[in-house]
Parts: C-alpha cells; sequence; structure tokens
C-alpha cells in the first residue's frame, strides 16, 4: 500500500463515515447511490463494506488490490467488487494539490436486486455476473461507455435513475472481455483493530519491497509471534506471507515491463528478486509467459510505452 497516505482508515467503510461533504449521496434516497472523488481520498485504504461497488478509473494510474489480487490501474479501468470484499486503489505520484477527478463510483445492495427477479424475470440475466463480482471482476475496453452510464444514472432520480442503473447492470452482464479478478473473497467482519495492524504491515511492505524482506521485522512491525502472524496473515490476504510479497514483486515487475524498456535483469533485482533463472520461474508461474511476453502482450492491448522509449527509436535520435 502507499506510504503516502497517512490520515485514518478504517477498515469497515461504514454508513456513519459516509460524509456528504465528501461526495456520498444521503442514505435512502435511492437504492443506487453515486459517488466522484480524487485523491488524497479518506477510503483510499484496505476496506470493506456491504454493498457492491462499480469503480471506474477517470485519471491516474496505480496499484489494485482486490482479495488477495495485487494488479494495475490505468485510466478507463472498470472494476465491480462485490460486498465485503475487502479492497483499495492507491494512485501513484499523486502532486501536491491533488486529482479532483480520479474515481467515478456507484454502490448498490445485492438484495433488492435479487428480490426484484421475482417480480421481474428479466434480471435473472445479471445474476451469474453478480456472483462473478464477489471475487471481483474487471471489464476491458469499457472505460469510454461506462463514464457514460455512470453521468446518465447520476443526473436522474427516482425510477428514472433505476432504469438506467438497470440498463448499465445489462450492459455489463453481456460484456464479454472480463476477468475475474480474485481467487479469495477474504476477511470478512473480523476485529476492527486487525485493520490497523495489517494496514502497517501493507505500508511496510510497500516502502521495504525491494531489499531483503525478513519474517522477523515483518512481525515485529505487526507485534506478533511469527507462528501466530503467518495464521493471521494466511487469514486476512488469502496466502502466505512469502507468496503475497513474490505476487507483489511480480506485479511491481509487470508495472516496469509495461512502461519502460529496461532489461529483464535490471528489473528483476529491483523489484527485489536475488536471482534472475528464480525470477524468471515464478513470472512464469503467475503469469503464464516470460517477462519478454508479457511486455510484448502489455503493448499490444494497452500501448503504455510510447515510441520515444522504445530501443528502435531511441538508436534513430
Amino acid at each position: 500500500m502507499s506510504r503516502h497516505h497517512t490520515t485514518r482508515k478504517p477498515e469497515l467503510e461504514h454508513e456513519l463515515m459516509r460524509d456528504p461533504r465528501l461526495g456520498f449521496e444521503p442514505a435512502g434516497g435511492s437504492s443506487v447511490r453515486c459517488l466522484q472523488h480524487g485523491v488524497p481520498w479518506p477510503f483510499d485504504c484496505w476496506h470493506y463494506h456491504d454493498e457492491y461497488e462499480l469503480q471506474i478509473i477517470n485519471c491516474s494510474s496505480g496499484d489494485a488490490y482486490v482479495g488477495n489480487h495485487i494488479g494495475r490501474f490505468e485510466p478507463g479501468y472498470v472494476a465491480l467488487v462485490g460486498g465485503r470484499l475487502p479492497h483499495t486503489w492507491i494512485s501513484d505520484g499523486v502532486p501536491p494539490e491533488g486529482i479532483a477527478d480520479r474515481s467515478m463510483v456507484i454502490h448498490f445492495r445485492d438484495e433488492p436486486l435479487r428480490k426484484g427477479v421475482g417480480l421481474f424475470p428479466e434480471l435473472e440475466a445479471v445474476l451469474p455476473m453478480l456472483e462473478r463480482a464477489k471475487l471481483g471482476v474487471e471489464f476491458f475496453g469499457m472505460g469510454e461507455r461506462v463514464r457514460e452510464r455512470f453521468a446518465r444514472v447520476q443526473a436522474q432520480e427516482g425510477l428514472a435513475r433505476l432504469s438506467e442503473f438497470i440498463g448499465l447492470l445489462h450492459e455489463l452482464a453481456n460484456w464479454e472481455d472480463y476477468r475475474q479478478i480474485s481467487s479469495a473473497a477474504g476477511p470478512l467482519g473480523e476485529d476492527p483493530s486487525a485493520n490497523s495492524r495489517m494496514r502497517r504491515v501493507l505500508d511496510y511492505l510497500d516502502q521495504h519491497l525491494t531489499e531483503d524482506l525478513s519474517l522477523p521485522a515483518v512481525c515485529a512491525v505487526a507485534n506478533m509471534a511469527e507462528s501466530s502472524f503467518s495464521r493471521y496473515f494466511h487469514k486476512h490476504m488469502g496466502s502466505t506471507f512469502t507468496d503475497f510479497v513474490t505476487r507483489l514483486r511480480i506485479s511491481k515487475a509487470c508495472e516496469m515491463l509495461q512502461v519502460s524498456d529496461r532489461l529483464v535483469s535490471d528489473i528483476c533485482y529491483e523489484v527485489g528478486f536475488s536471482n534472475l533463472a528464480n525470477f524468471n520461474r515464478r513470472f512464469l508461474q503467475l503469469k503464464g509467459m516470460t517477462p519478454s511476453a508479457y511486455r510484448q502482450q502489455a503493448q499490444d492491448r494497452f500501448g503504455l510505452r510510447t515510441a520515444q522509449n522504445t530501443p528502435v527509436a531511441a538508436a534513430a535520435a
């Protein structure tokens, strides 16, 4: 998680914390609530809530944490996250003045839609997507469509808003280019004090990722014995500490492969691996391809590198 976020970060985004001055719509006015916010943002932390969340990123890039997933987001990123699935989106390189309009968010509850199926059987078409969203779903190529839909939902009230929202759900449910985000739901309803401990651990990992991380040092940050910490970490993050650190380092490597032409060996050591063969082996296990193949795929799909960054352009210059 980002070391730059130092405001209080509650784990449960309780209704009492949703201050209208932060952009939250009042509770009770609609079953579909819209929110727009920038960064810094008090709820950019490892948290959960009872509602589904549709997250649309307008600007900035950074790290996406959903359940046990660690990945990247860019402008146009669209994700649907189920209720009580822990998540956060942390932007990189936020300027001192902040970013005014990073996110467009819609919150809605599961129960009204499922009850509505009994009255309106057409709604049943969205249920498979809602089931997938319990572990998070990322949609590709929908950024502009969903932004337009969001604007129409936000502009309406009452039945007109609900109609626009159902149209949005219909489009999401029929979109074929998506992927499941997490493979585990993560912590549900644990002691709120656990969040501050996990937050300290994740902040420490963010700050020391490229170093030789020792379990005793991390246990000291969590103020726990090693045996207890291992069980605690697995419960909260859905994986062992070692596997989580490996995934985090591979995620950082993916970011660097996307936006630069640096040697794979350089990236390997910079993200904290001490052995290139081990880096290549773990990358293949987690991503299903070599680092070089991943770099090419990222360029082909997202076009994240500019011509000025390529070896050919540099040689021509």
